[in-house]
């Protein structure tokens, strides 16, 4: 994500389900794209190394595919009924399922408890935008913030070279609705769990580290 968001008209229900949408998609057309490659390889008879390669490829992507779409299940679908809560230790699968790909690692401190779906939701959301902190990759650290229910999160970011995507910042913070646009929906989604869950989240600079925290 790159360059500036202008302020717009909050999307309505529809429109910001389309986002949604949108951006699942965007997630899953890569690992699904290389699927119809290796068996489009399969299909013209290939040399038994080019076939070993292609069976590969459709082992890795289709792992890749399931990961992202249980993820995106629950960081931007319905989970479960309203008000349902949510097991941590199935976030935190899901999340290194997701993530974790031998560039990114997941340092996860936070205890094995039912939380409130929509404060699930919210952490797998700033792990996704710190996510994006650390584009040569590093480890992203989960700490707690309180306990219980009411529990908030700290999500730190800390790699080479980390920088500060001004444009989400801006995104998280401001009051203003961003324009129509599937990438920009993302950290904004991530505002109105937030506000859902009564808090405010932020993304700033700490010394070398880029840090998310809802609190």
């Amino acid at each position: 994500m790159s360059g500036t968001t202008s302020p717009g008209p909050a999307p309505d229900a529809l429109e910001l389900a389309a986002l949604l949408c949108s951006r699942v998609c965007h997630d899953l057309i890569s690992p699904v794209g290389a699927i119809v490659n290796g068996l489009e390889v399969l299909d013209d008879n290939p040399k038994p190394e080019d076939r070993d390669f292609a069976l590969e490829l459709i082992r890795k992507s289709a792992k890749t595919a399931s990961a992202r779409l249980q993820f995106c299940r629950l960081a931007f679908g319905a989970a479960g009924s309203a008000g349902a809560q949510i097991d941590v230790g199935d976030a935190q699968a899901m999340a290194r399922g997701h993530i974790e790909d031998g560039k990114v690692s997941i340092s996860w401190n936070l205890p094995r408890i039912l939380l409130p779906k929509n404060r699930v939701k919210l952490l797998l959301n700033m792990l996704v935008i710190a996510q994006q902190t650390i584009p040569r990759g590093g480890t992203l650290t989960v700490d707690p913030i309180g306990e219980g229910e009411t529990m908030a999160f700290r999500v730190t970011a800390a790699g080479l070279h980390a920088r500060l995507p001004q444009n989400i910042a801006d995104l998280l913070s401001s009051t203003e609705a961003p324009a129509a646009d599937a990438h920009a929906v993302q950290p904004y989604y991530t505002r109105l769990l937030a506000q859902a869950c009564g808090l405010s989240v932020r993304l700033a600079p700490e010394g070398e580290t880029i840090v998310v925290t809802a609190s």
